[in-house]
């Protein structure tokens, strides 16, 4: 257990728990951030299971499967989005639904995803989806949390583990984000860490 406030920036600030500007930014730019449509959204979950798999070495799989209410849930294998223990002893995961990443989100020159838009990150996924579930596994442990618009609708809270590690998100996009909304087949093999999977 450390100190939260002494925790390394790297991707997000590990010292907010949600940043409701930013999310509101982002819902008030649906021509922006929802540009690419339901596609895009699910191309951001596959580009953040592509890099979990990047950092542990090896090549992941990830299942996108479309669901009756118009959700889309992405589950990979990867190391499962990092979670920590603070002072107070309460477990913390990196707030990726909830906060901007800091590396390119305004950036100029952010990476583009295989639809050619610049990649944002996970929180234009949350804060365009009346709700979404995060679930993550870990080896010391796993643990899921419920979003609207990117807001957390409570505390994290323990799961039982499915054994090995992994990040499941399930999400359904607001209604005005529209067409295109399957991937293309070129979207499947787009991915250099990542092996993906329709269903």
């Amino acid at each position: 257990m450390t100190e939260r406030a002494a925790w390394t920036v790297t991707t997000h600030d590990w010292s907010a728990d949600v940043d409701r500007d930013h999310l509101a930014a982002i819902r008030a730019r649906p021509d922006v951030y929802a540009a690419g449509g339901r596609r895009h959204l699910i191309l951001e979950v596959l580009a953040y299971a592509d890099e979990e798999a990047a950092s542990i070495g090896r090549v992941g799989r990830a299942v996108v499967t479309g669901l009756p209410d118009g959700s889309v849930s992405v589950a990979d294998d990867g190391r499962g989005t990092d979670t920590r223990v603070d002072e107070h002893g309460r477990v913390i995961r990196k707030h990726v639904m909830a906060t901007k990443d800091v590396r390119f989100f305004d950036a100029v020159d952010a990476p583009t995803l295989p639809d050619g838009l610049p990649r944002r990150g996970m929180s234009t996924v949350a804060a365009l989806s009346e709700v979404l579930v995060h679930e993550n596994h870990r080896a010391t442990g796993a643990w899921s949390q419920t979003y609207r618009h990117g807001v957390p609708d409570g505390e994290l809270h323990p799961v039982s583990g499915r054994g090995g590690s992994g990040t499941t998100v399930t999400f359904r996009p607001d209604p005005g984000v529209g067409e295109p909304a399957e991937l293309a087949g070129s979207d499947l093999v787009a991915f250099r860490w990542l092996v993906v999977e329709l269903r």
